[in-house]
């Protein structure tokens, strides 16, 4: 665990219960309903963002390494964008929605409204400490609740950056950052919060999970887990390899939707190895180490750990330095499922290589493993995509490029079975943060005398009647 560039003063118990019960107070007074409010605190994080853009690039650098292109792209431009879709959108998201109402139930109308839920916590990773972070409280103010956030202390540069722009930009009673490490974070969720939206490892999940389920508090989990790349022998391979290791590189494959291991048809694999080579080379140049554009791993415990994965036919990198905590981008061919390397999920620059003869052997392999957070799949016959959509399960699927889909705002970003349960991104984040409240409106008229006691023969039939026919 990395030490804190100041190390905060462990919160109590006795404090976080202040904290939680001052935001309490703020959200019963109904001020974070309104549009106008949200509006406000939206526009508010899109300037405290643009303004601090540069200690944010810095902070990144200094935690990870990530060049101010990565930085940016994939991290504070995109917090920006996601703000600048859901100011335009918030309007019509608010608004009750009418559904249809059957016969039965009439004369009336039927209603769905989108509430807050309350007193919202948001757990970030240390991967990309600020738009994983960003992300989840974009929904979590659209959709009108009070925000604690908790950043990673492994990424404590950009963590100290992120609680000094909201606590400028923010009353502490409406949104609050908590620094510090496990032990802040162990007093913290012995809280009653209304709504937990955690991103991390699935260990540290389970943990949330168990102290949400103590107050009844839903919770999604943004997990992770190995997710697969399926190569076809019928696909555009420069392209493909290029999209492979631009997903697998980028963050030093610190990614949780990296592409975590690929299924290659073996009759291209020869081909995909040595075209990988070559695009390493054109990415990076001769000596990675060298280049300004390849991050870092965030700390020694987690350089140890990757490092340990790197075992068996090493066709590509396999170099690593501790003083800098660099490891190659790497490639190993002929790989086991028993290896280390298939046994967790990577999070480093390491690419593993299974062939496969058919497709079934493909899908048999992935069915039997823990449903991923991704899958990606490269071919151009729609056919043998379309089969690995259908007969596999994982929480998104790209077909011929990796990654994208979470920035996509149309589209939810979460996992399924032990990669996660929930999702955000635009409409899915302010859903996420709200409680879809049914309201059936009725007239005084037309009351169903039937439905009242005593319950006589031709009462029961008629009700029978309404129910089959009128619904």
């Amino acid at each position: 665990m990395s030490t804190l560039t100041a190390e905060p003063e462990v919160k109590t118990t006795s404090a976080m219960k202040t904290i939680v019960s001052k935001q309490r107070e703020f959200f019963n007074t109904g001020v974070t309903k309104s549009e106008s409010f949200r509006r406000e605190q939206l526009t508010k994080l899109k300037n405290a963002i643009i303004k601090y853009e540069k200690e944010l690039l810095a902070a990144l650098k200094s935690d990870l390494n990530k060049s101010e292109m990565e930085a940016f792209a994939t991290e504070i431009g995109i917090s920006i964008a996601d703000i600048d879709y859901n100011l335009k959108r918030l309007s019509k998201w608010m608004k009750p929605e009418r559904v249809s109402t059957p016969l039965f139930f009439m004369p009336g109308s039927s209603w769905l409204y989108k509430e807050p839920y309350g007193v919202s916590l948001i757990i970030g990773p240390w991967n990309y400490p600020f738009k994983n972070t960003v992300g989840p409280l974009i929904g979590a103010i659209s959709a009108g609740n009070t925000i604690i956030i908790k950043p990673s202390e492994l990424s404590s540069a950009t963590s100290a950056v992120l609680n000094k722009m909201v606590s400028e930009t923010f009353d502490p009673r409406y949104m609050k950052v908590i620094e510090g490490g496990a032990a802040e974070t162990t007093e913290l969720i012995k809280e009653r919060f209304d709504y937990i939206l955690f991103t991390g490892g699935t260990e540290i999940g389970r943990i949330i999970y168990q102290a949400a389920a103590k107050h009844l508090t839903p919770v999604t989990l943004e997990l992770g887990g190995k997710s697969p790349c399926i190569v076809d022998s019928d696909t555009d391979l420069d392209v493909t390899v290029k999209r492979i290791a631009w997903g697998k590189f980028v963050n030093a494959g610190q990614t949780c939707i990296a592409p975590d291991y690929v299924l290659i048809n073996k009759k291209i694999k020869k081909d995909f190895i040595e075209k990988m080579k070559q695009t390493i080379t054109e990415f990076y140049g001769a000596d990675p180490k060298a280049s300004p554009d390849f991050p870092r791993i965030i700390s020694d415990r987690h350089f140890e750990r990757v490092k340990k994965l790197i075992d068996g036919d090493v066709v590509a990198g396999g170099q690593s330095d501790a003083s800098q905590k660099y490891i190659a981008p790497t490639v190993i061919d002929n790989v086991k499922p028993d290896q280390k390397v298939m046994q967790e999920e990577i999070f480093g620059p390491i690419v593993p290589l299974m062939e496969y003869d058919t497709l079934e052997q493909a899908i048999e392999f992935i069915n039997k493993r823990e449903k991923p957070l991704a899958l990606y799949v490269f071919s151009n016959s729609k056919a043998f995509s379309e089969r690995i959509i259908n007969e596999t399960s994982s929480g998104a699927v790209l077909v011929n490029d990796v990654m994208l889909h979470a920035g996509h705002p149309g589209l939810p970003f979460g996992g399924v079975g032990n990669s996660g349960t929930g999702a955000y991104n635009g409409k899915f984040g302010f859903d996420t943060f709200s409680h879809t409240k049914p309201a059936l409106k009725r007239p005084f008229m037309f009351d169903v005398k039937q439905k009242y006691a005593p319950y006589t023969t031709g009462n029961v039939n008629f009700i029978k009647f309404a129910i089959r026919k009128l619904l």
